[in-house]
């Protein structure tokens, strides 16, 4: 029965050194994103653009073609 409570101890001792470690590595910035902007910034939302380029074509296409109907 000895044996639970020293692993027990030895679990909880090594779990606070891995939250330590997970604690100062997020505040030094190891898990910051530096890759991401440096890319996002080639693209320009021209996607999002031609979307809605797309979108108001078709919305112009389909009153022409109701106005037509009628």
């Amino acid at each position: 029965m000895s044996v639970i409570y020293v692993l027990l101890a030895i679990s909880i001792t090594v779990a606070v050194i891995f939250f330590v470690a997970f604690v100062f590595s997020v505040k030094s910035g190891q898990y910051d994103d530096t890759y991401t902007p440096s890319v996002r910034m080639l693209f320009e939302d021209e996607v999002v653009k031609d979307k809605d380029n797309k979108s108001n074509l078709n919305k112009k296409e389909i009153k022409q073609t109701k106005s037509t109907n009628q």
